[in-house]
């Protein structure tokens, strides 16, 4: 039936409520929001081992030395907003990103408090909840030849399951994963190279003979859970062995030097330039380690702070702004929402350890940034107290943050699956950060 037809069948008013319970305005509404949708695709830079939210985004000049840290905070081109002086390309581009000052998470554990961050749900060791991008691959089916996930990096913690992975979906959802570093003169995913002496034909021929052992094995195992997955991993196999797409979005030789080294020539660099050529090839989520090997784990500075961050944060300030000013040149910013956040944050008082200051594990309080895909940017959500200690003003939490990652996506936080004869729903909790729409 026509749109028309049905209001002048009903006579419905803009305010009236038809038999199906909807009203014309809800009609309306709806129908605006799925003509004007543009798919949003996701770069995550995770500052793993928990970045100091003190000494980059939140700092405290008038405090006493062992809290403000060593660094001074400097203006940024938007009016009354200071970050660190290390950052001085990322000050400059301040206006493509909102910061989340108020951040607070459900643990101060490595691992644990990884894994919770990227599906906005407390640890379950026997049902675990999907990440993120692996509800994305479930509800938002892809269409390019190449993985709708990736993850650049491996990031599993020896003592938890690896964070933003499947879960309870099933590895069918888990990122595609890539541990070489990106920088490396050799760099290069062979997964999407034919075997030698090949040709498309033969190719062909394998692919019929493999779909027909695939439906004498589906007859004999029909009722066995994993044929279903074997069978998508089959066809995702398949697809992507035969795919030139997916080949060359992981050719950084594609990329001019002159961008390369505006990016950076280390692991993070190169790690945010290649997640910006697979958006562009039409994966949906990427997630970046972000962090160069320092001798220290990731952002994990216990001690020794300021060496290590003396290190870390020129890399991240020249790849991080390096991202949002390529997307945007590229008219790609809109469309792709960039994320920097650590699973939590430091103790508010530097330590005393004998190898050199640092700072402790501290999940009262954080921050992150959120830009692009459709979010506000150049807006600054909470704050904490004087110490960086505990949100005052608009307190997020991990799920908060989740269901707004989650709306931005258009993705149903409701959606239930059922696991080891549970019932459960893909984001239990959160609210969405509104002031960011």
């Amino acid at each position: 039936m026509e749109r028309r037809e049905f209001f002048k069948m009903g006579g419905l008013s803009l305010g009236a409520i038809s038999p199906l319970g909807l009203s014309l305005s809800d009609v309306l509404a709806s129908e605006a929001a799925s003509q004007g949708k543009k798919e949003i695709n996701v770069i995550f830079m995770f500052l793993q081992g928990g970045a100091s939210h003190l000494d980059m985004y939140d700092m405290k000049p008038d405090m006493p030395a062992e809290i403000r840290g060593k660094y001074h905070p400097a203006p940024t081109n938007i009016p009354g907003l200071h970050l660190c002086e290390k950052l001085p390309m990322l000050r400059q581009c301040a206006d493509k990103f909102s910061l989340i000052r108020s951040m607070h998470s459900f643990s101060h554990k490595h691992g644990q408090g990884d894994v919770e961050l990227m599906c906005g749900s407390p640890l379950d060791k026997n049902v675990q909840a999907p990440g993120i991008g692996a509800v994305l691959s479930r509800q938002q089916k892809q269409q390019a030849a190449i993985p709708p996930f990736v993850h650049l990096g491996d990031m599993k913690h020896p003592a938890h399951s690896a964070p933003g992975y499947g879960g309870y979906l099933g590895r069918s959802h888990d990122p595609f994963l890539i541990k070489q570093d990106p920088n490396s003169p050799d760099f290069s995913v062979t997964t999407f190279d034919p075997a030698e002496n090949l040709d498309a034909r033969r190719m062909s021929g394998r692919a019929d003979l493999l779909r027909s052992l695939d439906r004498y094995q589906a007859a004999q195992e029909k009722q066995l859970a994993f044929s279903r997955v074997h069978d998508e991993f089959r066809e995702q196999a398949l697809n992507l062995s035969t795919s030139p797409t997916a080949k060359e979005a992981f050719d950084l030789s594609k990329e001019p030097d002159k961008l390369r080294d505006a990016y950076g020539r280390n692991q993070v660099g190169q790690g945010m330039l290649l997640a910006r050529r697979l958006v562009e090839a039409g994966v949906r989520f990427v997630t970046i380690q972000g962090y160069v090997d320092t001798g220290i784990y990731a952002w994990d500075h216990h001690w020794g702070i300021f060496p290590h961050l003396d290190i870390q944060l020129p890399i991240y300030d020249r790849s991080y702004s390096a991202l949002l000013n390529d997307l945007d040149d590229r008219g790609l910013l809109e469309t792709t929402l960039v994320i920097t956040a650590g699973e939590f944050g430091r103790t508010p008082k530097l330590n005393t350890d004998k190898r050199g200051p640092g700072r402790d594990h501290w999940a009262g309080c954080f921050s992150l940034t959120m830009g692009g895909g459709g979010v506000k940017t150049g807006r600054v959500i909470g704050a904490s107290d004087n110490y960086g200690a505990t949100p005052i003003d608009r307190p997020v939490s991990v799920a908060d943050f989740a269901a707004t990652v989650y709306h931005a996506l258009g993705l149903d936080p409701k959606e239930e699956f059922t696991a080891q004869g549970r019932r459960m729903k893909m984001l239990p909790e959160g609210s969405v950060i509104k002031e960011l729409f």
